[in-house]
C-alpha cells in the first residue's frame, strides 16, 4: 500500500496551487479533484504534468467535479441524457489518461432521486466502465452517504450483476457518516476494492486528519490485509478538518508508520 493525498484537502485553493503546495510538503501520490471545465483542457493538464515530473510524483486517480449531478446526468429515467452523459464523462477518462492516472471515481445516484432499478444502474455502470477501459481507466463506485452506494445490499448486488466490472472506492468518513462500519464495507467490496479514501473521526463524529481522532486503524488495516488489498490509501479530508497545511504531512507520516507496522 502507498499513502497519497487528494487535492480536495485544500479546496477552495486552485487545483494547480494545491498540487504545488502538496508537492512541496513531500507528497508524491495524488488524487486530483477537478473543480471546473477549464481544468480538463489539455494545456492545463500538461502544466500539471510538468509539476509532477519535476517532483517525480504520480497521479493515481481523479475525482469529477460533477459528482453531485450524476443522478441527473447518468442515472435518471431519461435514457438519452445517459448516453450524452457517457460522452461527457469521456472528458474525465481522457484527462485521467493524459495524467497517466488509472482510476476515475463515481458517486452515482442519490437516494432522493432513485428512478431506475438496480439492474439498470448496473447496466449503465457497465457501459461507462467499458468506455473508461478504452482509455485504460478503471471506473470505480464510491460508497457515499445519502447515495445508493451507501447500502451494503446494493454493493453486493453490483458484485453479483456485473462481477467483471464492479470496482469500488472505500471512503472511511462516508461509511461512518452513513452509520456503517468501514470494515464491513471493505469485506463486502473484497477483491473488488481498488482505492481507499482515509480520514479520522472525532468523538462527536466530525472528520479530522488521520491520527487526530478515535478511529480504530488497527482493525481497519487488519481488515485490508485480510482481503489482500494492495491499492493506495488516499488522505481525503476537508479544509475545515485541520489548522495548518503542515498537519497533512504529519498525517501522511502517521499512516506510513502504521502501514509499515502492518506489513
Amino acid at each position: 500500500m502507498k499513502i497519497g493525498i487528494s487535492t480536495g484537502c485544500l479546496y477552495p485553493m486552485t487545483t494547480e496551487n494545491a498540487v504545488r503546495t502538496l508537492l512541496e510538503h513531500g507528497f508524491t501520490i495524488f488524487e486530483i479533484f477537478f473543480n471546473t471545465f477549464s481544468e480538463l483542457e489539455p494545456d492545463y493538464i500538461d502544466r500539471l504534468n510538468s509539476l509532477f515530473e519535476k517532483y517525480n510524483a504520480e497521479v493515481h486517480s481523479i475525482h469529477p467535479f460533477t459528482s453531485s449531478y450524476e443522478s441527473y446526468l447518468l442515472f435518471s429515467a431519461y435514457e438519452r441524457r445517459f448516453h450524452d452523459g457517457i460522452k461527457f464523462y469521456e472528458m474525465y477518462f481522457r484527462t485521467a489518461a493524459r495524467l497517466n492516472a488509472k482510476k476515475v471515481v463515481l458517486h452515482g445516484m442519490r437516494d432522493a432521486f432513485v428512478s431506475i432499478s438496480d439492474e439498470e444502474y448496473c447496466r449503465r455502470f457497465l457501459l461507462l466502465s467499458r468506455r473508461a477501459a478504452c482509455y485504460g481507466i478503471e471506473f470505480l463506485q464510491e460508497n457515499v452517504d445519502q447515495f445508493y452506494s451507501n447500502r451494503p445490499i446494493f454493493l453486493k448486488e453490483m458484485r453479483r450483476i456485473i462481477p467483471e466490472y464492479a470496482g469500488f472506492v472505500l471512503d472511511v468518513k462516508q461509511a461512518l457518516r452513513g452509520g456503517h462500519s468501514p470494515c464491513e464495507f471493505a469485506r463486502i467490496m473484497g477483491d473488488k476494492l481498488r482505492h481507499v479514501h482515509i480520514s479520522d473521526c472525532s468523538p462527536t463524529g466530525g472528520c479530522v486528519l488521520p491520527g487526530k481522532g478515535c478511529f480504530d486503524y488497527s482493525e481497519f488495516f487488519s481488515t485490508l490485509k485480510e482481503i489482500k488489498y494492495e491499492g493506495d490509501v488516499i488522505i481525503e479530508v476537508y479544509r475545515t478538518s485541520y489548522e495548518n497545511i503542515s498537519d497533512l504531512a504529519e498525517a501522511g507520516n502517521f499512516l506510513s508508520k502504521f502501514i509499515r507496522n502492518k506489513e
